[in-house]
């Protein structure tokens, strides 16, 4: 029986924080045949497990106790002090409160309703919302305005073969440069036309252009339908066979 004892108390399974071999003299017990017998060990450690059996009684009541102020509605029953102890026990109990503490946890980064309230009313006021009724259609009408900017600008990096990551001010300020460069070519286009650069010249040939046009195009209309031709080029070949 002692061997069987010392092969469990030597075997892996034994807790190895408890069995530990004797730093002193070894006391060897000695039978009446003079041989050692070699189980002087046993006691001291059955003795050590059992006060660790011991703590884990008291150890189950200090997590009950706890239990009761973390998870109050958690009831579990209570056992009788002659019952034993299960490792299984005190790892409910464990879970539990770790459980809860998680559910606290998760219930404190949703936001409160004074915080939700606090963002209906800083929309409503970015946005010109004056009453809750109008909050989801001045949603949507947001949502579909951002969604037509963001194509428009993405359309506009592609034209203007800018970065996508350019802000909006560079497309601003690239699409004011190409208005200054068509609006320069135009300007220069109009003075080789009416042959001057004085503004106030260019007003007179305009208006003198206004003045003048529009007999001119109604002769040029008349000749056309006269002549039956439908080109500006026939009519002076059309006129000179009419000789």
């Amino acid at each position: 029986v002692l061997s069987s004892i010392d092969a469990v108390i030597r075997s892996p399974r034994a807790p190895p924080l408890i069995y530990k071999h004797s730093k002193g003299p070894v006391q060897n017990c000695v039978k009446e045949n003079g041989q050692e017998c070699g189980f002087e060990h046993l006691l001291p450690t059955i003795e050590m497990w059992a006060d660790q059996l011991m703590a884990i009684k008291d150890l189950h009541r200090s997590l009950r106790k706890l239990s009761l102020e973390v998870v109050p509605w958690h009831i579990t029953n209570a056992q009788d002090n002659r019952e034993a102890i299960r490792v299984e026990d005190l790892q409910f109990i464990v879970d539990a409160m770790l459980e809860e503490m998680e559910n606290k946890e998760k219930s404190s980064q949703s936001p409160s309703l004074q915080t939700l309230l606090a963002i209906v009313s800083h929309f409503q006021k970015l946005f010109d919302v004056t009453s809750l009724h109008g909050v989801y259609p001045r949603m949507n009408e947001v949502y579909t305005k951002l969604g037509e900017m963001t194509n428009a600008m993405r359309n506009l990096h592609e034209l203007l073969e800018l970065d996508t990551s350019a802000p909006p001010t560079v497309v601003v300020d690239t699409v004011g440069k190409l208005c200054d460069i068509i609006n320069e070519n135009v300007t220069e286009r109009v003075q080789q036309l009416l042959g001057t650069q004085d503004i106030h010249s260019i007003m007179d040939k305009l208006e003198e252009h206004e003045c003048f046009f529009p007999p001119f195009q109604a002769l040029i209309q008349e000749l056309l339908c006269l002549l039956e031709i439908s080109n500006l080029d026939d009519i002076l070949p059309a006129v000179k066979n009419l000789k």
